[in-house]
Formats: C-alpha cells, sequence, structure tokens
C-alpha cells in the first residue's frame, strides 16, 4: 500500500499546528481538501492518528508514535529531492566511465581537470581497460560511456567518432630505419616485429589491411599491452606499429616515431554508450568536453599528421 506524501503533510503541519483551520492556510488547501486527505491517511494506517473537539486537535496515541516517523520521512524526502535536484545541477554525483590506455594517459587527465574545476563534487571513477574491455564493460552497465576504436561488430551499441588516428612505426635509438622520415610496411615488415595479440581489434585491422596489400605479418613477440610492446621495443627486440594516440607514450621511453604508409591505416576513435540509456548530466557534460578537446586543430590530436 503507497501513501501520497501529501497526507503525510497534511498530518505533520495539523500535528504542529494544533489546528485544521491553521494548517489549511499554511499548506493552501481548503479545510474539507485538508479533512478528506486526513481521513484517507487514517484509513490507510488503520486507525485514528488525530483526536478532533470542537476546540482542539490532539494526537492520539497511534499518531504521536506516528509523528517523528513521518517527520522522518519527509526529512528523507527532501533529502532525496534536494539530491536529485543536485544530480541535474551537477551539484553532486558520480561518474564511471571507460576508456583505452592510449587515451587515457595522452589525452583524458587534461580534460578529467577540465571537468572537475567546473564541477569539483562530482565523483569520476576511470576504467583504464584495453579498448575491446571498454566495448564489454560499456555494454554490462558497468559505466556509462566508453572511450575506444570504432567496434568492430556492437550494433546493440552506439558509437560517435571524436577523430581518426593513424598507426606509426616506433623504432629504438639507432636504428637502420631511423635514416627516413616515413616508411612503408615493405620496410618495417624486412625486421623483426612485435604486435599486439588476436584478437584485439587494432592487430586485426592491420592483418585485414596487410593481406589486402599481399602482406603478411609474422610477428616475433607478441603482447596484449601497448606498454609491454613499447618496452619490448626499447631493449632491441624489434620495432612495432602502434597506433598514434600512443606516441607521447612511446617517446617518453625513449623511442622514436615514423609515419607509416603503403598502404596507410587508420581507425577512428570515438564514445561509446548504450542507445536505449539516458546519459546522465555528468556523463553528458563529460562528452561535450571530450568532444570540445577532440575538435581542436589535429596536431593536438594526432601530432604527426
Amino acid at each position: 500500500m503507497s501513501i501520497p506524501i501529501n497526507q503525510v503533510i497534511v498530518f505533520t503541519t495539523v500535528a504542529r499546528t494544533g489546528s485544521f483551520a491553521e494548517a489549511a492556510i499554511q499548506l493552501h488547501l481548503s479545510q474539507p481538501a485538508l479533512s478528506v486527505a486526513m481521513k484517507n491517511l487514517e484509513q490507510s494506517l488503520g486507525g485514528k492518528l488525530l483526536a478532533r473537539t470542537t476546540r482542539s486537535v490532539t494526537l492520539t496515541p497511534e499518531g504521536k508514535a506516528f509523528y517523528p516517523i513521518a517527520r522522518r520521512l519527509l526529512s528523507d524526502w527532501e533529502q532525496s529531492m534536494q539530491d536529485v535536484r543536485n544530480h541535474f545541477a551537477l551539484g553532486r554525483g558520480k561518474l564511471d566511465m571507460a576508456a583505452m590506455p592510449t587515451y587515457t594517459t595522452n589525452f583524458l587527465p587534461k580534460i578529467l581537470a577540465d571537468f572537475h574545476r567546473q564541477y569539483p563534487n562530482i565523483h569520476i571513477t576511470v576504467h583504464d581497460v584495453i579498448a575491446e574491455n571498454v566495448v564489454q564493460m560499456v555494454r554490462e552497465e558497468r559505466c556509462e560511456l566508453g572511450i575506444t576504436f570504432a567496434p568492430e561488430e556492437a550494433p546493440d551499441l552506439n558509437f560517435r567518432p571524436l577523430y581518426k588516428d593513424r598507426f606509426v612505426a616506433i623504432l629504438p635509438d639507432r636504428h637502420p630505419l631511423l635514416d627516413k622520415q616515413k616508411l612503408k610496411w615493405v620496410d618495417v615488415l624486412a625486421y623483426p616485429h612485435l604486435s599486439l595479440q588476436r584478437p584485439a581489434g587494432t592487430r586485426r585491422l592491420i592483418d585485414q589491411a596487410l593481406q589486402e596489400k599481399g602482406l603478411l605479418l609474422t610477428p616475433a613477440f607478441e603482447s596484449h599491452q601497448l606498454v609491454s610492446i613499447g618496452r619490448m621495443v626499447s631493449e632491441g627486440l624489434g620495432l612495432s606499429v602502434v597506433p598514434s594516440t600512443s606516441r607521447v607514450q612511446m617517446e617518453e621511453m625513449g623511442l622514436q616515431c615514423r609515419a607509416i604508409g603503403a598502404p596507410a591505416i587508420t581507425h577512428q576513435v570515438g564514445i561509446v554508450t548504450r542507445p536505449q540509456h539516458q546519459l546522465s548530466a555528468a556523463a553528458q557534460a563529460m562528452e561535450q568536453l571530450i568532444r570540445a578537446a577532440a575538435s581542436k586543430p589535429c596536431a593536438q590530436m594526432n601530432p604527426m599528421f
């Protein structure tokens, strides 16, 4: 059985004022409407809460027991309404999001700093996971939005592109190919190669593009993480081709990057969400900041091209 909140408000106001007439004035109701609301509340609860005489209104023993309960109910109700208002106004709340490591490392920190300056009371949890796991977390409703490469097969999700990324070669110091400013895949494949493991989407994209040109990638080493690949390249185990969004990360390891073509391989980076899910106010604000960052000159998001 549900009891309308307005009936609880009527009861507490009559109990506090000790007068139906005064309560009606404070609540901007007619006395008959007030009496009906009070009667319906007592019927719902199964007994009298008020004892009325021609001169006064007093609480019955049951009314005295219910009064503090009603006060707490109204306090909880008002707090809940304030929480909702705060969420809409971004005064308080939380946001769970996921992003692939290359984006988390290179672009997200500044965006998070901008968001925190504007909405300091929003708690954000960032899940730093590989691209495929970003899609899975959004699909399983473990986060509201994700930033990842365009998923190959995700008809149940929405993907909104941000910018186009391009693969680049990473090489250790003193590598012979550093004499060239732009490489071809035939140059790269002549040396030991390190690659992401299947079924990584970026690996499948590279394999498909090379097969269309009659080329074959046979890695000497494989790993699930770009960071691990970068470390192995820095140790002289070979070279690799990675998304250009990871360029800063790779250069911090002492590696050098070169553009690579023939074929030039690109893919979209964007925001993935659930189509039937209305984004919270916090998620919408975050998406606006992410899009604003992506709309800056291409050199800022993809500095090699």
